[in-house]
């Protein structure tokens, strides 16, 4: 998949940044949002429109719109670069399938040294114990 096409279904959004920067943070507009609605995506497939969906459930709106923010730099086009690879990173991690977990038995090595330490800590155990007579 190109990540590249993404960007033509993205809709950025400007508006000031708060916290210090004096009188330049009052007049420019540096903070960006990306908003960019999974539903309406016509480079995804349903398929994957379905795993974001759910796997960036927390992220989305009622509306199918997923938000992201940036307000690290006083650019705003470095803030809109940040924030695209934030977006891009977001989608492929949603993206990468989870490997399933294959259960695996024990070597017998590690079961009887494992049994074998158990049997010696009872008997140090047990050796501590006050034999009266």
């Amino acid at each position: 998949m190109n990540y590249e096409d993404l960007n033509k279904e993205v809709t950025y959004r400007t508006s000031r940044s708060g916290g210090a920067g004096g009188q330049h943070v009052n007049k420019v507009s540096t903070k960006v949002e990306l908003l960019f609605n999974v539903n309406d995506s016509s480079i995804l497939t349903e398929r994957r429109k379905l795993i974001i969906s759910e796997k960036l459930s927390n992220r989305i709106s009622l509306d199918g719109v997923l938000a992201l923010k940036c307000d690290e730099t006083r650019s705003q086009s470095a803030n809109k670069e940040i924030v695209f690879e934030r977006f891009i990173n977001l989608i492929k991690t949603a993206l990468t399938p989870v490997k399933k977990r294959r259960p695996t038995k024990p070597s017998r090595s590690s079961v009887r040294k494992r049994l074998d330490s158990k049997k010696k800590h009872s008997e140090k155990k047990s050796n501590r114990k006050f034999k009266g007579e």
